[in-house]
């Protein structure tokens, strides 16, 4: 359940520097452009993925751990097949929705529960979209000022899309992946680049080049690609496939984000959620009681730190402009000016903005899925994009938001 965001409610928020949507915006919550339905049904992202059947090369067992987890909402962060911090939070998750000793470790009781969906496996191979080579990339710039001449802080390459996607980083998709092909194809069905016609395997080459977009200047360039559209990739295996079927619905543009992130529409409601500070995550429970998802967060830092209390929920935001103002951060460099940047994954506030009762705060997703759990944040709440996806799917305006140390 998603609760738009009035087209009057002006938000403000210091710690994080954003304060809210263009006040002429009459969407219901959604700054970016709605699509025709034309447009909506052709878009890329709504395309189903083709799967091509490639056995693995390896088991990957904590990668197929990381993938359950993430299936059933408790998000191990980013999908990289190591333990740490989000994937001892996801099983701290799992282990308390299953009435389990809360230990954060895999122990026989918790193996035993997962037992269930053991035949998931971690990897599957799919196919890029030929669409997707017809999509525009262009570098983000670091500056505000930079920033705020562009239409869309969209993604930077292919390569990050797919990442995004598949919940996961372009450095692991290129160890799946090695050589250009996904583990556990024999290298030598690849014998030409045009493939290699008895296995139906397209070949490429290792590395390629997107082809080229319009940049923000003549001295940037786009970042150097791994992958490319029509090649067979190894990902993870996690995200949901938003088919044509979805460009029905009435938010078109939101569920172009969703088909992006691989994140249903549909999602439990929440009745309340609890972020907690000194261990990173964010728990959110229904109207029993239940715990329906867990995800590992970035919560205040020194200089803005978490407004501990009870706080309500006044609205959501979907693809939100940021209005950059130097004045409200701390860091700013003193030749900073306000600015008003475009939306995009690689906005500040990343895919959605949950705006809270406590004044200048709220829960938001990330340009840098890497650093939840490891940075410190301007006071909000920061989650990945395809977390905080999830999460607005779950929140409305009578979810109690708790804050604890």
């Amino acid at each position: 359940m998603r609760l738009p965001l009035a087209a009057t409610l002006l938000l403000l928020l210091a710690g994080c520097g954003f304060n809210g949507t263009d006040p002429d915006d009459s969407s219901g919550g959604t700054s970016s452009r709605q699509e025709s339905d034309a447009e909506a049904t052709e878009n890329p992202d709504f395309v189903r993925l083709e799967e091509a059947d490639i056995p693995d090369s390896e088991p990957r067992r904590q990668m197929q751990l990381q993938v359950v987890l993430d299936r059933q909402g408790f998000g191990p962060g980013i999908i990289d097949g190591k333990d740490g911090l989000s994937t001892a939070n996801a099983l701290k998750g799992f282990q308390e929705a299953h009435s389990l000793a809360v230990t954060g470790r895999l122990d026989d009781a918790t193996r035993e529960a997962l037992s269930r969906w053991q035949d998931i496996p971690a990897t599957r191979v799919v196919r890029i979209p030929d669409s997707w080579g017809e999509m525009a990339f262009r570098p983000v710039p670091e500056e505000p000022e930079d920033q705020a001449t562009m239409d869309r802080l969209g993604y930077e390459s292919l390569d990050e899309k797919l990442a995004e996607r598949f919940h996961t980083t372009v450095e692991v998709l290129e160890q799946l992946n090695p050589g250009g092909r996904p583990a556990g194809q024999p290298a030598a069905a690849e014998t030409t680049a045009a493939g290699n016609v008895a296995a139906g395997v397209p070949a490429y080459p290792p590395r390629t080049r997107v082809t080229p977009t319009p940049r923000p200047s003549a001295s940037e360039t786009a970042p150097q690609a791994v992958f490319r559209a029509g090649q067979l990739v190894r990902v993870p295996n996690v995200g949901f496939d938003l088919g044509e079927a979805a460009a029905g619905g009435e938010d078109r543009a939101w569920l172009r984000t969703l088909a992006s992130l691989g994140v249903a529409a549909d999602q439990p409601e929440a009745a309340r959620i609890v972020v907690d500070k000194s261990e990173g995550w964010l728990k959110a429970y229904d109207a029993t009681g239940k715990l329906v998802g867990m995800f590992t967060v970035t919560s205040g830092s020194q200089h803005d730190p978490l407004p501990l209390g009870e706080w309500t929920i006044l609205g959501v935001s979907h693809n939100p402009p940021f209005h950059y103002n130097p004045d409200l951060f701390w860091d700013a460099e003193a030749t900073d000016e306000k600015a008003t940047l475009p939306p995009g994954p690689n906005g500040p506030v990343g895919v959605v903005w949950i705006d809270l009762s406590k004044e200048h705060y709220g829960i938001h997703g990330t340009p840098e899925p890497q650093s939840i759990g490891r940075s410190q944040s301007h006071g909000c709440v920061r989650l990945t994009n395809w977390d905080a996806a999830r999460l607005a799917g779950m929140v409305s305006g009578s979810t109690k938001v708790i804050f604890q140390a």
